[in-house]
């Protein structure tokens, strides 16, 4: 019987956590020792939006260096050449039919998704396909797209979801001191309470007390809901990397880890 890979969240904040030995960084590479390696990763990254449901295609993914010229030249030198997975592009896009899902050659792999896998696969030998965010969607649509993924798992295909349950960058860059704004934890914390007992109030999160300041990147928060959609039956949630700055949480979760 082959394992069953978890299904993670994670908050992945600054690229620079690619290049740094952070809280965060270290979290990334100790929760991919408490499994076994997967044969591959399907990741959703808030880095990736598209008009319609696409999945990366190609068999050796290039490294996108998405971010802004302020960053130093040693991330932009970052390569990650894990491999794609053709096949499994394939059997994801079947899975997603009824939303429209198509094969996409020109996408390769963001920093959502290289600055966190490098922590835990450092050798880079994980193949990885990404599947992006349809911007014409609605949560509840998101979520019914990560059940339909669930069952990868059971391939020990690993699915994460690559963004930040609090992601306000103004908020960070105008913080007037470096201690995190009061609602950056009672947010973080409503939305964890509702990972662990109440789905609704995860996908319904922009009905959430806070939502408006804590929660104004849709694309940010919503590859929490495709964590929590890829959920089996029983699945109890591991928090880790509790961490908290101006205007950003880096929480994550895990559901499946071994016991």
């Amino acid at each position: 019987m082959t394992n069953r890979a978890p299904a993670l969240f994670v908050g992945h904040g600054s690229p620079m956590n690619a290049i740094e030995d952070t809280p965060s960084s270290r979290g990334w590479a100790d929760i991919a020792k408490r499994f076994p390696q997967p044969n591959a990763i399907v990741m959703i990254s808030a880095h990736w939006v598209t008009e319609g449901v696409k999945i990366t295609s190609t068999a050796n993914p290039r490294t996108i260096h998405d971010f802004g010229r302020g960053f130093p030249k040693a991330l932009f030198e970052v390569q990650y050449p894990a491999p794609g997975d053709p096949d499994l592009a394939r059997a994801i896009a079947e899975k997603l039919t009824a939303f429209g899902a198509e094969l996409d050659d020109t996408w390769g792999l963001d920093h959502g998704a290289w600055s966190v896998v490098k922590h835990m696969y450092p050798d880079a030998d994980v193949p990885i396909v990404q599947v992006s965010l349809d911007i014409r969607r609605p949560a509840s649509e998101h979520y019914a797209i990560a059940q339909a993924l669930a069952d990868l798992r059971d391939d020990n295909i690993l699915v994460i979801g690559s963004g930040n349950i609090v992601h306000n960058l103004p908020a960070f860059f105008r913080a007037p001191s470096p201690d995190p704004q009061a609602w950056v934890a009672t947010y973080d914390k409503l939305i964890v309470s509702g990972v662990a007992n109440d789905h609704t109030k995860v996908v319904n999160y922009t009905a959430q007390p806070d939502a408006a300041i804590a929660a104004p990147d849709w694309e940010h928060f919503m590859p929490v809901v495709y964590a929590l959609g890829a959920r089996h039956d029983g699945e109890t949630p591991y928090f880790f990397n509790r961490h908290y700055y101006p205007g950003i949480s880096m929480t994550a979760f895990a559901y499946g880890l071994p016991q």
